[in-house]
């Protein structure tokens, strides 16, 4: 079928074939639009441009501009109908959108086309607004290549190559560009700020981390495979059970939902023991403004063009909601203390329990008190937890006004949001200050890059309690209901459903943590080449570009004389290319080139074999018919060049490389 339409195409008549090339092109650039454009304007653009495929196909006459004014002041409506406004990215965007598919319909002269090209062009750009992903650069880059060929389609006199020719000629012109694209991108002063944002436009929702936690937040987030941040260690990580990822502390429970309570800032107690672990964070942009660390960081991270700061329970956040990619260096102590006096301040922020609800949590937790030792509160409770056949599972029933009874006594089922936060209310039941907090656990280790991927499926949380003379202690509840869930990973202790529900396939897509199938393995190296994307190409800030010359100018000056040699030599050589280039007889260059596609049909010429003797011999072997005359006309002309007496004309070269195109 697509043998027959490229057949179809090649037999069309050469305007015909360059506007359905250009249409082509323009349906490149706006298909990708489809996905954020209300749904009338992509199913009016390609009525347009099916319109116009018709008209071409068929001859008939374009239709009269009186006909599209009122269709496009309609349309410019419909836009301000849609959006309630025609200023802004996306109405902007829709507007342009429209404007080419209409222009296609007027395109009568020349200059219609080129205005049709760099409107293209320009919409090219737009599609960065949406998405700056490797899929989106590369269906771009095609795109340039599709309008490049289009546009040289149009300008060409006489024979016109073929379509791969003329596609594989517009190739070589992105390629040419890219050294010149990649040191103005590397090399240039980086302005501060996202190229692409608009204000109003960035605020777009995210999935993420909520700043509260009620039953089913973690667990809807637990199946979303959207990355929230990469991390690189610089120093040895701690075990996978220990990979705590600390965001926000919720100190106050409403009945059902835990938030965070506010707190007058003070000195923190924090006491860092052991080695530090430095690790380097890319956080995807979230719209919030915590910032997370392996728990605990020992000191506030440095973030270009951010103010910083670090409340009393260790919780880090920016001064405005990061909306775009950052990355940011910090230093965590895993073992450390936190407020390890033999007095709280403010205990009561963590004992506070709404009144009314979950009457059976608040008796078992008077009942703990007959403990004296807090620990020994707590570790009751633990043992409850691991003893009593609770299920740790994505979809736990509905619960009601008294979730905690419920789920402590009646269904046994829930998320970590759910154990957590139960484990909090009987602690401060039984008089043990204790918090939730809310972050991330786990993460996935690339072998072939060594980032460790955190997605939003490890969202997690878990409680805190304050132990006189040793401080907060970190206490997780679902590591008693499914240790597997914080030794190795969600989805081992969740296991996916087979794909498709055929259970043979469950092992060749293994995409748990540390899976060795191949498509894990392929999954790894597509995750390091998105990683290596996003570092070098969609996160290439001021400073990162100034570190990255600075490497380069170390090892200028190491390799220095290597490299000038080298530079020198490489310019010798193009200046002697470029010498005898000019030295070049034009007519002896075309005439080589009429020898080299001969040959290649089986027709080489002599070594000894002149312009007029080569003639002769070819007027007897099987030359296409329509192959004949130019290639007689060449050498008779060829020959009269080199051995006449008059002149050669001026527009010798020109001609013979008309005849030479002509020749197939």
């Amino acid at each position: 079928m697509i043998a027959r339409l490229w057949r179809l195409a090649q037999a069309l008549p050469r305007d015909k074939s360059d506007t359905l090339l250009l249409l082509s092109a323009v349906l490149l650039v706006l298909a990708p639009h489809a996905a954020h454009l209300p749904l009338w304007v992509s199913a009016l653009c390609g009525a347009t441009l099916a319109w116009r495929a018709a008209l071409t196909l068929r001859g008939r006459r374009l239709p009269p501009s009186m006909l599209l004014l009122p269709v496009a002041v309609a349309s410019m409506a419909g836009i301000y109908a849609s959006y309630r406004t025609l200023l802004g990215r996306d109405a902007g965007v829709a507007m342009l959108v429209l404007l080419v598919a209409f222009k296609i319909l007027e395109m009568r002269a020349r200059r219609d086309l080129f205005v049709v090209v760099f409107l293209a062009f320009f919409l090219v750009l737009t599609n960065f607004f949406y998405s700056q992903s490797i899929g989106t650069a590369v269906l771009m880059a095609l795109s340039i290549v599709a309008l490049l060929s289009a546009q040289l389609s149009f300008q060409y006199t006489g024979a016109v190559p073929p379509l791969g020719r003329r596609l594989q000629l517009g190739a070589k012109m992105l390629l040419m560009a890219v050294p010149v694209a990649l040191l103005l991108f590397y090399g240039f002063p980086r302005i501060q700020g996202p190229l692409w944002g608009m204000p109003g436009d960035a605020a777009a929702g995210r999935s993420g981390m909520s700043n509260s936690m009620a039953p089913g937040n973690l667990s809807n987030l637990a199946q979303s495979e959207e990355t929230a941040f990469r991390v690189r260690f610089f120093d040895p990580p701690p075990a996978q059970s220990n990979l705590y990822w600390r965001g926000l502390v919720l100190g106050r429970f409403d009945g059902r939902t835990w938030t965070q309570s506010p707190s007058r800032p003070r000195a923190i107690g924090f006491t860092a023991r052991g080695k530090p672990v430095r690790h380097e964070l890319t956080l995807e942009p979230s719209n919030n403004r915590w910032l997370f660390a392996l728990d605990a960081p020992g000191r506030l991270p440095n973030l270009e063009h951010h103010t910083n700061y670090v409340s009393n329970e260790l919780e880090l956040s920016t001064d405005r909601p990061l909306e775009q990619r950052v990355r940011y260096v910090v230093e965590s102590f895993p073992d450390y203390a936190l407020d390890a006096g033999e007095r709280l301040a403010d205990d009561q922020r963590w004992l506070q329990l709404p009144a009314g609800f979950n009457p059976l949590a608040q008796r078992a937790g008077f009942q703990l008190r007959s403990e004296r030792d807090p620990l020994r509160r707590v570790q009751l409770v633990l043992a409850s937890l691991r003893n009593d056949n609770y299920v740790y599972t994505l979809e736990p029933p509905l619960l009601g006004r008294d979730a905690v009874d419920e789920l402590l006594y009646t269904t046994k089922a829930g998320f970590c949001e759910h154990y957590a936060g139960a484990f909090v209310f009987l602690m401060r039941a039984a008089l043990v200050p204790a918090r939730v907090v809310v972050g991330y656990q786990g993460g996935e280790f690339n072998p072939v890059d060594g980032f460790l991927t955190v997605r939003q499926s490890d969202a997690h949380a878990w409680a805190e309690v304050w132990i006189a003379g040793r401080g907060w202690l970190r206490v997780d509840p679902t590591a008693q209901v499914a240790p597997d869930r914080v030794a190795r990973s969600l989805a081992r202790a969740l296991p996916r459903r087979p794909p498709f529900g055929i259970e043979a396939l469950g092992g060749l897509v293994n995409f748990d943590a540390g899976g060795d199938s191949w498509l894990s393995k392929l999954r790894f190296q597509w995750s390091a080449i998105n990683n290596g994307w996003n570092q070098w190409v969609l996160n290439y800030s001021p400073t990162r570009q100034q570190s990255f010359l600075a490497g380069l100018a170390d090892a200028f000056w190491h390799w220095g004389t290597a490299a000038a040699a080298g530079a020198v030599a490489l310019l010798l050589a193009l200046a002697h290319a470029l010498r005898s280039r000019r030295q070049e007889d034009p007519v002896d260059a075309l005439y080589s080139a009429l020898c080299q596609r001969l040959a290649k049909a089986g027709m080489a010429r002599a070594r000894d074999e002149g312009p007029n003797a080569y003639a002769r011999r070819l007027a007897g072997l099987a030359l296409p018919a329509a192959q004949q005359a130019p290639v007689a006309q060449f050498l008779q002309l060829v020959s009269a060049c080199r051995y006449g007496k008059a002149a050669p004309p001026n527009d010798l070269a020109a001609t013979l490389k008309r005849l030479l195109n002509e020749i197939r």
